[in-house]
């Protein structure tokens, strides 16, 4: 077996037989595309490609199918009818992978018809009353200048027997289905209907969320923008510190449990001297908390600046006892916290502070997206279509090793990837900005705390 610890993807073992592909049967059509090379079905890409990621867990190699065209496929394009949906949050790139599926699938293989669900899940319910949008190179030629997308989204979870109701009624083949861990959760309960049902309904899941925090998908798409819009407001945070003596630079950016955009925007530009994340408990109080290490560097530079992820902290501050509607706990204000908290120590140590809080918040996930995530946002598309007109089901299309990848469903929907803070990324976050591992969490705050 191999563990599966890339990035902490929280030691999973996967043996050959967890990353089989599903199928809806036999391929036996003639693939119409005229260019390029076609791509076997043998599982091809290693999980781990170092000697001693494999020998470390004294397993047998792993291997996922790799993705693109195959030379005979499930369905016959001219009887084809795909659908799009997008569910969660935006990020940069979602009309991008739209556009890239709908021209894929119309030049390349001439399905009949390309629907985009509107507003999520919730498109597919009748007493929603949202209309389908039927997608043609036409109405999709420009939509990759724009952020957002172009069908709309939502959240929550919707009844899986009306949604493959819709997909029956609307003669549906397959579903190409835009979305994170909760997404893809969906999509693993819609792909279990159809299965009951005895449905030849393909689902193929696309990677889309703005945190990096899916396991066995090396970048989702629109991460690289993200985090160069972020970049931007750690400009102006920086730009407030330096302005004035003992100057604090404080930015909230996005990150529920994993910090990787938190991370990598503070390793992208070297004005961050502090760095929170989730995945890192850390002291407020005391030796080696971090308002001791704030203050020592006020002193010894006369400025700082401080980049927390919105779910680093949440130790510090009581439950809030409430959840969103796609069931995730509602977050406690972290910086909020900080803020008071900082004000009262240099109060203390006799630090005359000023203070520039930074909240660029949905800023980062709305632009359209830069011309690496633009690029890979291309590349999903068209795999998605290959993967879904060869009748494949259940599975995501990853990026792994520089190759493209099915990855089974069950794979990417069991738990989040963080940050492994004993890795060399969340080592060279720390020499990035020189801060110190802090010391270990104070206790939580009590339940009724005003905090």
């Amino acid at each position: 077996m191999v563990n599966v610890n890339a990035a902490a993807d929280q030691n999973v073992r996967i043996g050959p037989e967890d990353a089989r592909i599903s199928s809806l049967g036999e391929s036996l059509v003639a693939c119409p595309k005229t260019c390029g090379r076609f791509v076997p079905d043998e599982p091809s890409v290693m999980a781990y490609i170092t000697k001693r990621q494999i020998g470390e867990y004294g397993g047998e190699p792993v291997f996922f199918e790799e993705a693109g065209p195959r030379e005979r496929i499930f369905f016959d394009p001219a009887k084809t009818k795909c659908a799009i949906v997008t569910v969660g949050g935006i990020c940069p790139g979602i009309n991008d992978v739209i556009r890239a599926i709908v021209m894929e699938a119309h030049h390349n293989y001439g399905v009949a018809a390309t629907l985009g669900i509107r507003y999520g899940l919730r498109g597919f319910i009748p007493a929603c009353r949202h209309d389908v949008l039927e997608l043609t190179p036409d109405n999709v030629a420009d939509i990759h200048e724009f952020g957002g997308t172009l069908l709309g989204s939502s959240r929550g979870p919707q009844p899986v027997d009306e949604i493959v109701d819709a997909l029956e009624r609307m003669n549906i083949n397959f579903l190409v289905l835009l979305g994170g861990v909760g997404g893809m959760r969906a999509a693993t309960s819609i792909v279990a209907e159809i299965a009951a049902r005895g449905l030849p309904i393909g689902v193929v899941g696309i990677p889309k969320t703005i945190d990096n925090d899916m396991r066995f998908v090396a970048r989702t798409f629109g991460f690289v923008t993200a985090v160069e819009k972020a970049t931007e407001s750690i400009a102006c945070a920086h730009t407030e510190a330096v302005g004035a003596p003992y100057g604090i630079g404080l930015l909230k950016l996005m990150g529920r449990s994993s910090g990787f955009i938190a991370a990598t925007a503070a390793m992208g530009l070297k004005h961050v001297n502090f760095v929170l994340i989730p995945e890192e408990r850390f002291a407020l109080h005391g030796p080696g908390g971090f308002l001791e290490a704030l203050g020592n560097r006020l002193v010894r530079r006369g400025h700082a600046v401080v980049v927390a992820a919105e779910g680093a902290g949440q130790h510090l501050l009581p439950p809030t006892g409430e959840v969103d509607a796609s069931g995730n706990p509602v977050l406690g204000d972290i910086c909020g916290l900080l803020s008071r908290e900082i004000k009262a120590y240099c109060q203390g140590r006799g630090l005359p502070i000023t203070l520039k809080y930074i909240d660029p918040s949905y800023i980062i996930r709305s632009v359209p997206a830069n011309v690496a995530d633009a690029v890979y946002c291309g590349f999903l598309g068209q795999h998605a279509v290959h993967a879904g007109m060869a009748g494949k089901t259940g599975m995501l299309v990853s990026s792994m090793h520089d190759r493209y990848v099915h990855v089974p469903l069950a794979l990417v929907s069991a738990d989040r990837r963080r940050i492994d803070t004993d890795s060399e990324f969340w080592q060279a976050a720390l020499d990035s900005t020189g801060q110190p591992r802090l010391a270990v969490a104070d206790a939580p705050a009590p339940a009724d705390s005003k905090e």
